[in-house]
């Protein structure tokens, strides 16, 4: 299995980013768990995952990566024009960490969040897990 995207179900900028990842990823290489869910909680569990962690994580083999670094890797595979992203990694991560969790305790404020966590279509079910 490819790597791995926890997050947040019930926060709809992290479903629009899942649905944006899903958009440019034609070769299916990312699979999804909402945090929410018992396959995200047993994932966040094996990973020694903070539950104050509550935005997007990044899974690859036996490492998990938080903030600002899970976001630019997943940039990085998905290729193309979206790999040059990747390029911020030079910025120290306190910097690029700390604009992140700024963003994310915002996040609802800003764009709201839901009472349940997203269904996927059935043409992308089998990407989640």
């Amino acid at each position: 299995m490819g790597p791995i995207v926890l997050f947040d179900g019930v926060c709809n900028f992290c479903n629009g980013a899942v649905n944006w990842i899903i958009r440019h990823d034609p070769t299916k290489k990312f699979h999804f768990a909402p945090l929410q869910s018992e396959k995200g909680e047993d994932l966040q569990a094996k990973f020694a995952i903070p539950d104050d962690v509550d935005s997007i994580i990044l899974i690859e083999g036996d490492k998990a990566y938080m903030h600002s670094t899970a976001g630019l890797r997943v940039a990085k595979h998905l290729g193309g024009p979206w790999s040059l992203g990747y390029a911020a990694i030079i910025v120290p991560a306190f910097i690029r960490d700390w604009a992140y969790k700024l963003f994310a305790r915002n996040r609802y404020r800003l764009f709201g969040r839901q009472d349940a966590c997203m269904l996927p279509t059935p043409d992308v079910r089998e990407r989640f897990l």
